[in-house]
């Protein structure tokens, strides 16, 4: 059996790592990661870096390497990769299932703005505050170019490039982040409104905890849908069991 992840994230790396504990000698589990991320943490088993051409050069990578299962562990905001791999799964024929974890949902006390887009975000915040934790990443930063009456404290793993906003201060850092972290980055800079996307999981919750204790409003940009057809699973544990009905 071949097995094409498609990873990035934490969830990507603990399947290949269950993976390889729970298929059989022989089998083969590779990793495709984007190569956005300078120096990510791999995963075991092989690992191909960098895009595969669009839906045609997939489904081709697909038939040229005989692979037997698809996963798309990708990050729940990497739509285009995976209408891709909807596509691509169907025209080779190879069985498709998505790992997506789940989203976040708020509790007494959050004060949330859902927003559809990162451009809905930017036009939201002039209303909502004055100095800005945008935790967004690094790509879409050119949203928010425009609003000069704005100061922005920006996390991501690795320096951005492009149009960004004039007043930013960049922060280097990976997660897990801890509560007590976000709480002292809200006191220290001052902040009063958090921008996030909901890609869920624990590393990077905390900041809404922290958010909520000071009273800020949180704009939150909903995930994009998994492409119509495609099985959902929400841990790699239940992907391990997917593909072990495929076995039979």
């Amino acid at each position: 059996m071949h097995v094409l992840v498609l990873g990035g994230t934490t969830e990507a790396r603990r399947l290949a790592e269950s993976l390889a504990e729970a298929l059989p000698a022989g089998a083969l589990v590779t990793s495709s990661l984007a190569g956005r991320v300078a120096s990510p943490k791999l995963p075991p088993g092989e690992v191909r870096v960098g895009g595969f051409g669009g839906a045609d050069g997939l489904a081709e990578w697909l038939r040229t390497h005989r692979v037997d299962a698809l996963i798309d562990a990708t990050h729940p905001f990497a739509g285009t990769i995976s209408f891709h791999a909807a596509s691509a799964a169907a025209a080779a024929h190879v069985p498709l299932l998505a790992l997506r974890r789940p989203g976040w949902v708020p509790v007494d006390g959050d004060r949330w703005h859902p927003v559809g887009s990162l451009d809905e975000a930017a036009a939201a915040l002039p209303a909502l505050g004055r100095r800005v934790f945008l935790t967004t990443g690094r790509m879409g930063l050119a949203a928010f170019a425009g609003l000069d009456s704005l100061w922005f404290l920006t996390r991501s793993v690795d320096a951005p490039d492009g149009p960004r906003p004039a007043r930013m201060e960049v922060l280097l850092d990976r997660g897990p982040f801890t509560l007590d972290g976000e709480r002292e980055l809200i006191r220290r800079h001052r902040l009063d409104v958090l921008v996030t996307k909901d890609s869920g999981g624990d590393a990077t919750a905390p900041k809404l905890a922290a958010a909520r204790e000071a009273g800020i409003p949180v704009v939150v940009v909903r995930r994009p849908p998994v492409p119509e057809g495609v099985p959902v699973v929400g841990t790699p544990e239940l992907a391990v069991h997917w593909l072990a009905g495929l076995r039979g």
